[in-house]
């Protein structure tokens, strides 16, 4: 994935008012395969098929399902989301096999099954030169929506859970392993995650804004095919308020 990926997330801005258990991003329709509004695919690279994009039910989860076939493109939304009031992003996940040959660490392998983005604002103050120089050439050559930073959550092949590294192709996105290898594939897989916690870590003790929320499968880097769904996306307050549950 280059730093293309990363001005994918052009929907428009809907903030969301509080609510006291969940606030829901990512709640979608089993009879209907339209991708619901504000979800929007961006297909980056016309030079590569896009990946497929389609609700559907799932083993009783209403889903997004996501085919890829040496394919990209994100699913994504932007957002609106107080993350010292609701830090904790709460999901659903599954994969039918990792990418095979993906190797996060070169960009020739820069590809997985199945993948969450979070894009963040970072007051500019907070920004070093040479950051910022970075930033505005990205912007300059792929558009004004590139962020200032990404945390990309990765369902991988081989590294284990909690490696965090820069993305092959860019410092400013940061891949952080949550699941590996084939031991859960085929099977639904519950996520709960401190998003400040997570973002601390992969940035240091800076200020960030959320502000777009993205899906994928992709294999465009590596050639193969990729098979991955995503439920039931919403931020909550603790993480006990999204208990892990049995379907």
């Amino acid at each position: 994935m280059s730093i293309r990926l990363l001005a994918g997330l052009v929907a428009v801005s809907i903030p969301f008012a509080a609510q006291a258990d969940s606030l829901w991003v990512g709640k979608f329709n089993e009879t209907d395969t339209a991708i619901p509004a504000p979800w929007k695919i961006e297909h980056l690279d016309q030079r590569v098929p896009p990946t497929q994009y389609a609700a559907r039910q799932w083993d009783g989860v209403a889903a997004i399902e996501a085919k890829a076939k040496k394919s990209m493109a994100l699913l994504g939304r932007t957002l609106t989301v107080d993350l010292k009031k609701t830090p904790i992003l709460c999901w659903q996940w599954r994969i039918d096999a990792p990418v095979s040959s993906a190797d996060m660490t070169r960009k020739s392998g820069d590809d997985y099954a199945a993948r969450v983005y979070l894009t963040f604002a970072v007051p500019p103050d907070q920004l070093s030169f040479g950051t910022r120089t970075k930033l505005r050439l990205a912007r300059s050559i792929y558009g004004s929506q590139v962020p200032d930073a990404a945390l990309n959550y990765v369902w991988d092949n081989r590294n284990p859970i909690g490696t965090l590294q820069d993305n092959a192709y860019t410092d400013r996105a940061r891949m952080l392993v949550l699941r590996s290898g084939t031991g859960q594939a085929g099977t639904w897989v519950q996520e709960r995650r401190n998003i400040l916690t997570d973002f601390h870590r992969a940035f240091g003790e800076i200020s960030g804004e959320l502000r777009g929320l993205a899906i994928a499968s992709d294999t465009d880097n590596t050639g193969e095919e990729a098979h991955a769904g995503f439920a039931d996306f919403r931020f909550v307050e603790t993480e006990d308020a999204c208990p892990i549950t049995k379907n």
